[in-house]
């Protein structure tokens, strides 16, 4: 049974994960076994004047806890007295100032119905509710705040606190009059919402994206003037750097060092794109292109020794970090450099001037009383990218530590203008410059890599992220793959940049021909047939990504080529 009422909504998170207390920290919920409405509406009025910057929180009533946890299954509301506590809280409500709206959600759980109570941090903070919402008479509004997992009344130098917050509404929660409605992608949104789970999928396409936004509290101001916020753009615009410029990662490699050798710089093409995409692009490029693994299995032990130049968990943090806590009205980008021993992540501005300089030197365990993003980190969590819990720093050096390498260090300066993080190389797998061997006198495969492409290796890089073909990370295997193939066979120089092209177009043509090589030597500009079939065509299908129509028969002039699942795969 559906109830109307101007404040129901589906909520923008999954409930299980509310009752899990998963993505949101625990002082950002409570558990109300019943219907209280004081104590609800004080807990309101804390969440909303969100005096930490943790984005507000959830109220669920109905459910019952025992050391902080939710009891299942949940003890519900009847049915019959949810009409009436709807009613109620529009009165309520109205008791609050300055005025804000609770947002309400009724879900179904555990066979039992329970009401959720959504309370984003508000744009007209601090808030004040009457002591008493329920009183006839007069009662005094006083203002209310959360500490740790409870509410409290504010006093003294708190209360000093709160009233200052009038003016301090964080950069992403603020309406942007230039963001329109139709710089806001509807498939981003919809991808978001389908990944957490969130019943506002249900019927999403039957809905203006405007009320979308709306009830996800992406939308501020008045009715006739509606605006909305910067975090939407950040999350769901695909070209976010049109409203807040030099949204962009930049990675800049120095193969032999900054300081030995400055004029060996390769720069990668610049990542674009909203947030989520610029963590997902960034940490995809270091994973394939930098982190390196090396096993060896030592004489005495049956066990292989695995050992990585840096742990992935650690550079995931710092990017995410990078990204989620950055000042976004500054004009720089996030650079990340990359060196024989180490890479430094940089982002602008600094660190919260409340976190203090020891703290930052110890490089351990960085606790801001407030966040610059506050609800952009909501979304990274509940994406599972970060757990905004001041645990950034702790898993990076804990990751560290257990591979082996040194723990990372932390810069900024007195005006906190830029937060630049250090993260060593492990030490054994810092690359020297001769060339190195594996224990059986092999020659090392990352040696032999650095040995074939040179110079040229970024440049390969470009070729393969500025083409059309989605499944960049699979494509740059495949050119290594094949590079390695013809190498090994000839040792004689190949044009890197060239042969990477060519292996970009047959996968093009091949994804909508089946062609003789002769038709395909054509398209590539009259390639040498036996070249082509030996250096390229031979080995594509040697990894499975081509397959001859009549493998009986590899030399017939009629024999035609085409992709695999596997190469079809690419384009996916």
């Amino acid at each position: 049974k559906q109830i109307l009422h101007p404040t129901i909504m589906a909520l923008p998170i999954n409930i299980e994960d509310l009752l899990t207390k998963r993505k949101i920290e625990s002082n950002r919920i409570e558990f109300k076994s019943g219907w209280n409405p004081d104590k609800i509406y004080h807990t309101i009025c804390a969440f909303a004047t969100d005096l930490e910057n943790t984005g507000g929180g959830y109220i669920l009533v109905g459910v019952e806890e025992e050391n902080g946890i939710a009891k299942r299954p949940v003890k519900g509301i009847e049915e019959s007295e949810i009409d009436k506590i709807l009613k109620n809280m529009t009165a309520f409500d109205s008791k609050i100032s300055p005025h804000y709206m609770s947002k309400v959600s009724i879900e179904e759980i555990d066979g039992k119905t329970i009401l959720v109570i959504w309370v984003p941090a508000g744009i007209n903070r601090p808030y004040s509710v009457m002591e008493s919402v329920v009183a006839k008479g007069k009662s005094i509004a006083k203002y209310y705040v959360r500490s740790k997992s409870s509410t409290i009344e504010a006093k003294g130098e708190i209360l000093d606190e709160v009233r200052s917050l009038a003016n301090r509404i964080p950069f992403d929660e603020r309406g942007n009059d230039a963001i329109s409605i139709t710089d806001i992608s509807g498939v981003l949104v919809y991808q978001y919402l389908s990944s957490i789970h969130s019943k506002l999928v249900d019927n999403f396409t039957s809905r203006p994206l405007i009320e979308i936004l709306d009830e996800m509290d992406l939308t501020t101001g008045p009715i006739e003037n509606r605006l909305i916020k910067n975090c939407a753009a950040m999350m769901f615009c695909e070209h976010p750097e049109k409203f807040f410029p030099v949204t962009q990662v930049d990675i800049v490699l120095f193969p032999e060092g900054s300081i030995e050798n400055p004029d060996v710089m390769f720069e990668v093409p610049k990542i674009v794109g909203p947030i989520p995409q610029l963590i997902s692009e960034t940490l995809s490029y270091l994973r394939t292109n930098v982190i390196k693994q090396r096993i060896t299995k030592p004489s005495d032990n049956e066990k292989s020794i695995k050992i990585f130049n840096y742990p992935y968990q650690a550079l995931e943090e710092a990017v995410v970090n990078a990204l989620y806590h950055r000042d976004y009205e500054e004009r720089e980008p996030v650079e990340i450099t990359i060196e024989p021993t180490h890479i430094d992540i940089l982002s602008y501005a600094g660190p919260d001037r409340s976190i203090s300089f020891e703290a930052i030197k110890a490089a351990q365990k960085l606790k801001a009383r407030r966040y610059r993003n506050r609800r952009l980190g909501d979304f990274l969590k509940e994406l599972d990218l970060t757990e905004g819990r001041a645990t950034g720093i702790p898993t990076i050096q804990k990751k560290l530590s257990q591979n082996g390498n040194a723990p990372a260090i932390i810069d900024t300066d007195e005006d906190r203008s830029y937060f630049l993080i250090t993260i060593p190389c492990h030490e054994q797998m810092i690359a020297k410059p001769q060339t190195q061997s594996t224990p059986n006198g092999e020659e090392d495969p990352d040696m032999q890599l650095l040995q074939i492409f040179g110079e040229s290796f970024v440049k390969v890089q470009q070729i393969v992220y500025q083409s059309n073909i989605p499944q960049k990370e699979q494509l740059l295997q495949i050119v290594s793959q094949l590079s390695v193939k013809v190498w090994s066979k000839s040792k004689k120089h190949i044009d890197q940049e060239a042969f990477c092209q060519t292996t970009i177009d047959i996968l093009e043509f091949l994804k909508t021909n089946v062609s003789t090589i002769r038709n395909i030597s054509e398209y590539l500009g009259n390639k040498d047939i036996t070249e082509l079939r030996r250096k390229l065509m031979n080995p594509l299908s040697e990894l499975g990504y081509v397959t001859m129509t009549n493998p009986d028969k590899p030399k017939s002039s009629k024999q035609t080529y085409c992709l695999t699942e596997t190469g079809l795969a690419l384009f996916n």
